[in-house]
């Protein structure tokens, strides 16, 4: 168990008083799209255009996400008492496509509570989980629900799709956008199943 000190322990405690469930999130998305908006302070037609695509691949995945035998066996059996803390936007890529994965394997266990945040509604918490220095989502940090610490954290890709992009960055300086295409088709073919693999390691 890692412990997390009382500084953390209040950001995190502020951010899950305005947290909601997975199915209120995804109704958030859902009405904004509709309204030809995005989550988050800055409205652009890009992120709009975003959203809109995200919204229909999380419905898509929300009615399509399988788990093998042995994946439901394992989340069914972990007795913990935790919470997993999501932060995410709706314009966010990765976040659509790993999102309803995460919340399909929550619902297999009472023990687990999935929370939504969204992150530029939350920079204190963003600012102690970022990625390389970066505010990439989405982050799942796995909260102890008895002591309040940091169990571990996740995010914001799935292990094999994050070699994919780090050895492309390394390769070509810079993430193209035919390289953002190529990273969905991954997402596709995957169907979340390397997502499941690595929060197999959470429970």
């Amino acid at each position: 168990m890692i412990a997390t000190d009382t500084h953390i322990k209040g950001i995190i405690a502020e951010s899950l008083a305005k947290a909601t469930s997975y199915n209120e999130y995804r109704t958030l998305v859902e009405n904004l799209v509709a309204e030809g908006k995005s989550t988050g302070e800055l409205q652009t037609e890009a992120l709009s255009n975003y959203s809109m695509l995200n919204d229909k691949r999380m419905k898509r995945l929300d009615k399509t996400t399988k788990l093998s035998e042995e994946a439901i066996a394992k989340i069914k059996a972990y007795n913990g008492d935790v919470t997993w803390l999501v932060l995410t936007e709706s314009w966010c890529g990765d976040a659509a496509q790993t999102m309803p994965v995460i919340h399909k394997v929550a619902e297999l266990n009472d023990n687990i509570t999935l929370k939504v945040v969204l992150r530029d509604e939350n920079e204190a918490l963003m600012n102690e989980f970022l990625t390389n220095g970066g505010k990439s989502i989405p982050k799942l940090i796995a909260i102890d629900n008895t002591s309040g610490n940091v169990l571990g954290d996740w995010g914001p890709r799935p292990t094999k799709a994050t070699k994919l992009v780090n050895d492309y960055k390394a390769a070509h300086g810079k993430l193209t956008p035919e390289f953002k295409k190529e990273l969905q088709v991954w997402y596709n073919k995957d169907k979340g199943q390397n997502t499941i693999e690595d929060l197999l390691q959470l429970v």
